[in-house]
C-alpha cells in the first residue's frame, strides 16, 4: 500500500507515497501518506474508516510501527472521524517545522478541523486544527476529498439549518453569541438561513405559519437565545403539529374514595381527552395565518401541513446559550458555552427530550372553560417561581441580576397560596412509600439518605433515557397511559410553590437543579410542593438548592412525587404559572408528558 523511503531534509523531502488508483471503499480501504504537520515536523499520517492517525518520522525510523496498537508514543495523535468536522483545501504556504523553533517550507496544505474536550471542563468542547503540507497538490486535493467523503457517509449530520437569533436574550448579546460560532457552521459546510427577531413573539409566530415544505428542508432549527426564546420556537411548531390527547381536566376526577395517609387516593373513569372534544380546531395561543389559499392549492398544502408531525426522528432542535439561565442547554450539553452547543451541532449529535404539555382549563375562578395549551420542556411553577418573573419584569433594565433582586423581595414577601393538587401514583414511588413508613422511627433525614445513594444521575449514553418504555399509548406513542386503571393521590393545602420539572434544571445557581437525578427521557415529571413553612425553614430549603451535593427535597415541609401528570385548582389569592420562564395565568390546570417527544442537537452532560 506505501513504499517507504527515508526522508529528506531539504525543500523537496517528501515523496508521494500513495499507491495510485486505488477505488475508494470504506469497508477494507486504508490509505497513508509521507506529510508535513505544520508546527510539528514530518509524519506517516493514515487514515481508515473511523479514524485519522499520525506519526513522527523519526519515532518510525527509531523502530517503532505506526500501524501496531501495541507502539504508543509521545508523537501519535488519533483523530475519529466522529470528531472530525472539516477538511478544505488551502492552497499553497508555508509549513513550519516546529512551532517556534526549526524552518519554514512553502508547500500545498489543507487543514483538518476537529473537537477535543477540555483538559479542565470534561463536559466542554474546544476545536482543534491541524494544517498537513505536501509537494504535490493533488495528493492534498485527494486527502480532502477522502475525509470529506467519509464525513459525508454520517447521515445524522446536519447540512441545512434554520437558525432564529434573540438578539435581547440575557445580556443582550444574541448576535454577538452566534457571531462567535457562525464560522463554525461554515467551515462545516453546513448552509444555516438566519433570522434575527424583532419582537417578542416573532420565533413562535415563524415557527407556526412555517410550512411543511419548507420544514422538510432543514435538518433543524437553532435557536440562539435562552430558555423562554427557545419555548417560543418549541410552541411554534408543536402547537400546530403535535396532535394528541389532553389530559384529565381537575373537575373531571371524581371526588376522593379514601385515605391512604399519605394523601387521598381518586379514581378516574375517564379516558384522556382528545383536543377534538374541546370544540376548538386551533389553541387560542397559536396566531392564525392571514394567508388565505383557495381550490387544490390549499387542499394541497394542508395534506402537506399534516405529514410534518410530531415526534420527528429526522428533525431536531438545537439551542446555542445567550440567556439569563440556560438550564436546558446546561442540563443535555453539560456546559453553558456557546462553541460545545455548536460543536455538537455540527457533529450531529443527538438526544431525546421529555416535553410537557400544560393544558389551561380556567384563566381565572370566573373564566369559562377554554382550554389553552403550552409546552415545557425543563419547567412550570407557581407561587414563588411565578411571583419572581412577575415581579422580574418591572426591572428588566437591570438585565440577568433582575432575578435576583426579584427573587429577594419575593422571598421576603413570603406569600402563600391554597390549591390542590393531584397526580398521577407510580408504582416504583408506591413501593418507595411503603418502605418509608415501615421505617417506624427512621425521620424522614435518615430515609432521604438512603435514597440518596440510589441516585442515578442522566450523563451521556444515559441507560434510563435509551432504555424505551415496555408500553405506551396506542393514540400518542410518546406518552405513557394512564386513564381508568390510574390512581391519582391529591394533595390540597397553602402552598409557597407548586413545581413540575422535565429535567433537572441545573443551572449556576443550583448545580444539581431541582432535582439532581431527573433524566432528558424517562417519561416522568418531577412535582415539587412546598408547603407554607417558617420563614427559616424555606431558606434553608433555598440554600441547599444552591449546594453542590445538597439536599433540597429532604424537609418536612416538601413534598416530592415522580408522575407522568398532574392536575391543579387554585383557591383565593392567585399567583402566576411559569412555564419555561415565560409566564402563564392558570386558576385550573392539567399537565402530562411526553417521552422523548423531540430530538435535540445535544449528547448530554459528561460524568
Amino acid at each position: 500500500m506505501m513504499e517507504r523511503r527515508s526522508p529528506n531534509k531539504n525543500g523537496n523531502f517528501l515523496e508521494n507515497n500513495i499507491q495510485e488508483n486505488v477505488p475508494f471503499n470504506c469497508e477494507d480501504s486504508i490509505f497513508s501518506s509521507n506529510m508535513f504537520l505544520d508546527g510539528d515536523g514530518e509524519v506517516i499520517v493514515t487514515q481508515n474508516c473511523a479514524k485519522l492517525s499520525w506519526k513522527s518520522v523519526e519515532s518510525v525510523l527509531n523502530g517503532q510501527d505506526p500501524s501496531s496498537c501495541f507502539s504508543v508514543s509521545k508523537s501519535e495523535t488519533t483523530l475519529y472521524f466522529s470528531d472530525i468536522y472539516s477538511a478544505e483545501f488551502v492552497d499553497w504556504g508555508l509549513v513550519r517545522e516546529a512551532a517556534f523553533l526549526g524552518q519554514s517550507f512553502e508547500m500545498y496544505r489543507f487543514t483538518v478541523r476537529g473537537v477535543q474536550k477540555s483538559k479542565t471542563q470534561p463536559s466542554v468542547l474546544v476545536p482543534s486544527s491541524y494544517t498537513f503540507g505536501h509537494k504535490d497538490s493533488q495528493t492534498c486535493q485527494m486527502w480532502v476529498n477522502r475525509i470529506n467523503d467519509l464525513l459525508k457517509m454520517d447521515a445524522e449530520r446536519p447540512k441545512n439549518l434554520l437558525v432564529l437569533v434573540n438578539p435581547k436574550s440575557g445580556k443582550g448579546l444574541g448576535c454577538k453569541v452566534w457571531e462567535t460560532v457562525a464560522l463554525t457552521f461554515s467551515q462545516a459546510k453546513v448552509k444555516t438561513k438566519v433570522t434575527v427577531t424583532e419582537r417578542a413573539g416573532q420565533a413562535l409566530d415563524i415557527m407556526s405559519s412555517i410550512t411543511s415544505r419548507e420544514l422538510r428542508s432543514y435538518d433543524g432549527v437553532v435557536a440562539v437565545g435562552g430558555d423562554g426564546f427557545f419555548n417560543e420556537i418549541l410552541n411554534g411548531l408543536l402547537l400546530s403539529r403535535h396532535k394528541c390527547s389532553y389530559p384529565p381536566s381537575p373537575t373531571e376526577l371524581n371526588h376522593p374514595v379514601e385515605n391512604n395517609g399519605s394523601g387521598l387516593v381518586l379514581e378516574t373513569n375517564v379516558d384522556i381527552r382528545d383536543p377534538s372534544d374541546s370544540g376548538e380546531d386551533d389553541s387560542p395561543l397559536l396566531k392564525q395565518s392571514t394567508n388565505l389559499r383557495t381550490g387544490e392549492d390549499s387542499c394541497q398544502t394542508a395534506a402537506e401541513d399534516l405529514k410534518f408531525s410530531f415526534p420527528n426522528e429526522k428533525f431536531r432542535f438545537g439551542l446555542i446559550p445567550a440567556g439569563s439561565t440556560d438550564a436546558i442547554v446546561i442540563c443535555t450539553t453539560g456546559a453553558r458555552d456557546a462553541m460545545t452547543s455548536a460543536l455538537q451541532i455540527v457533529l450531529g449529535k443527538s438526544v431525546c427530550l421529555d416535553i410537557a404539555q400544560v393544558v389551561r382549563w380556567k384563566k381565572t375562578s370566573i373564566s369559562k372553560d377554554e382550554p389553552s395549551v403550552r409546552y415545557a420542556a425543563s419547567f412550570a411553577g407557581y407561587g414563588f417561581y411565578g411571583d419572581v418573573i412577575t415581579e422580574s419584569e418591572k426591572y428588566r433594565w437591570m438585565g440577568p441580576k433582575r432575578y435576583d433582586y426579584a427573587g429577594t423581595k419575593v422571598f421576603l414577601s413570603h406569600r402563600s397560596y391554597e390549591a390542590e393538587v393531584a397526580y398521577v401514583e407510580v408504582e416504583s414511588e408506591k413501593k418507595n412509600t411503603g418502605l418509608e413508613k415501615a421505617s417506624g422511627g427512621w425521620t424522614k433525614g435518615l430515609w432521604s439518605l438512603l435514597k440518596k445513594s440510589e441516585r442515578v444521575a442522566c450523563r451521556a449514553n444515559c441507560n434510563i433515557c435509551k432504555t424505551k418504555a415496555g408500553h405506551t399509548s396506542a393514540k400518542c406513542p410518546s406518552l405513557q397511559p394512564y386513564s381508568k386503571d390510574s390512581r391519582w393521590l391529591k394533595s390540597k393545602g397553602n402552598f409557597l410553590s407548586v413545581g413540575a420539572a422535565v429535567i433537572s434544571c441545573r443551572n449556576e445557581k443550583a448545580p444539581d437543579g431541582l432535582v439532581a437525578d431527573a433524566h432528558l427521557s424517562d417519561g416522568f415529571l418531577h412535582l415539587i410542593l412546598i408547603k407554607d413553612c417558617p420563614h427559616a425553614c424555606y431558606l434553608c430549603h433555598l440554600l441547599q438548592l444552591a449546594k453542590k451535593d445538597g439536599n433540597p427535597l429532604d424537609f418536612e415541609f416538601v413534598e416530592h412525587h415522580k408522575t407522568p401528570a398532574f392536575t391543579f385548582t387554585s383557591f383565593g389569592k392567585e399567583s402566576v404559572w411559569n412555564v419555561d420562564g415565560e409566564l402563564f395565568q392558570a386558576h385550573q390546570l392539567s399537565a402530562q408528558v411526553f417521552r422523548g417527544l423531540i430530538n435535540l442537537f445535544a449528547s448530554g452532560p459528561e460524568a
